[in-house]
């Protein structure tokens, strides 16, 4: 049994929902899903005139959001988007001002969304002026296009011959169902890699897209069936039940999102640790400081990736808090493309003040013998400071416990020689 929970893909899945819940991914979902619900109609309303710009797309808008509705929401989405039209119809009749706050809500809701990607990424600085307008803004008016030139290219696509004769054979319902699961794979892949203030690697997103896409349709299918089969909240709501279903259908949607986003980044920078390893934290932060500090000298940053394959000693659990205390501290910086650097000169910085700032005691020295030389240099000095730390330790308690009695006694007598005078 220990070697089953002991697998190595078993203890992978136990780290991703670990970071999950470590990165407060549910209560994200929930405030992400309060955030939708707002900007839902001003997404909608830039979309229809992002598509209306284009004379070739003319008419193509309601024909995406039924094809959005259909295949991505579940079966309550017909009522949600009868209602959606509505408010976006009335929305689109607004003055420059109104449309102008809806692009702000719109905004501001993608904002929120990189903010939890950043989160999970241990990005601390977000995007900020021109490169945050410009990405917010291709993918609110590039977004609904390449939407709806996909729906065309598949339109045209499915009149072919050799098409034809495919879809006689497999059934065209079944061959076009795969291209809903093909646009979100590749609508995570892409929020995936460019979403985060920092370099994520294609392969990871690419992954996390993929299996965030089965997890999408498995999710919708369930949900489908919970809905047909369990149909007592009709009841309760009435006519108004579509509406917290939908609620909740966003709120699920969100959590699989974000565990893509987690998945994502455990995939590019997970290792598995090596219990048999007991090096204390110092040990370790040198470790990490001496490569960032060759790297700086040859004019390098370096990946938390690389960090974690070169340092022996360093899993994510504990590079995630060493990140946290040595940026805090002005001693190690993240840079745009998500590389890490030294913000502080090393011959500034003490071993005295590092093992000051560690929340964790002075290690004893390792009873191995070391073959790199600054473990060398640093094995000798904790051993003379715990040569120094017995020495000036080395007394008995009863000593330590006679010294107080005597003090007391001291004490009493010089109140009686003044009371006496």
């Amino acid at each position: 049994m220990n070697r089953l929970f002991n697998h190595p893909y078993l203890l992978f899945l136990r780290y991703l929902f670990t970071q999950f819940r470590h990165n407060q991914g549910v209560l994200n979902s929930a405030a992400l899903t309060y955030t939708t619900l707002f900007a839902v109609v001003p997404l909608m309303t830039v979309s229809y005139a992002m598509l209306a710009a284009v004379p070739s797309f003319q008419g193509v808008g309601q024909e995406l959001q039924g094809w959005v509705f259909q295949n991505f929401v579940p079966t309550t989405g017909a009522v949600v988007q009868d209602y959606l039209t509505d408010f976006s119809s009335q929305a689109r009749k607004l003055t420059a001002v109104g449309i102008g706050v809806l692009a702000v809500t719109s905004i501001m809701m993608m904002k929120n969304i990189e903010a939890a990607f950043n989160w999970i990424w241990r990005v601390s600085e977000p995007r900020k002026g021109l490169s945050s307008f410009l990405l917010y803004w291709a993918i609110l008016s590039l977004g609904p296009i390449l939407i709806g030139l996909g729906l065309l290219l598949t339109s045209y696509i499915a009149s072919l011959p050799f098409i034809s004769s495919a879809t006689e054979l497999v059934g065209k319902g079944r061959l076009l169902s795969l291209l809903p699961m093909l646009f979100s794979a590749a609508a995570f892949t892409l929020i995936y890699v460019a979403v985060p203030n920092c370099r994520v690697p294609f392969k990871s997103a690419l992954l996390g897209g993929v299996v965030v896409a089965l997890l999408f349709e498995s999710a919708k299918r369930g949900f489908t069936a919970f809905v047909t089969q369990f149909p007592s909240y009709e009841l309760i709501y009435g006519a108004f039940a579509a509406v917290p279903l939908f609620l909740l259908w966003i709120f699920i949607s969100w959590v699989i999102i974000l565990m893509g986003a987690e998945l994502t980044r455990c995939i590019t920078v997970y290792r598995p640790m090596d219990k048999g390893k007991t090096i204390p934290h110092l040990y370790t932060v040198v470790a990490v400081l001496h490569r960032l500090w060759k790297a700086q000298n040859r004019g390098e940053a370096v990946t938390d990736q690389r960090l974690l394959q070169e340092v022996d000693t360093l899993d994510q659990g504990r590079w995630d808090t060493y990140l946290t205390l040595l940026v805090e501290e002005g001693i190690v910086k993240r840079s745009d493309q998500g590389e890490y650097l030294l913000s502080r000169s090393m011959s500034s910085l003490s071993l005295y003040e590092l093992n000051d700032l560690l929340p964790w005691p002075t290690p004893a020295p390792l009873s191995t013998s070391s073959v790199v030389a600054w473990e060398r240099e640093l094995e000798q000095r904790l051993s003379d400071v715990h040569a120094v730390e017995k020495d000036t330790l080395s007394v008995c308690l009863e000593q330590l416990f006679s010294k107080g009695l005597s003090d007391a006694t001291d004490d009493q007598g010089s109140d009686k020689r003044t009371e006496t005078r």
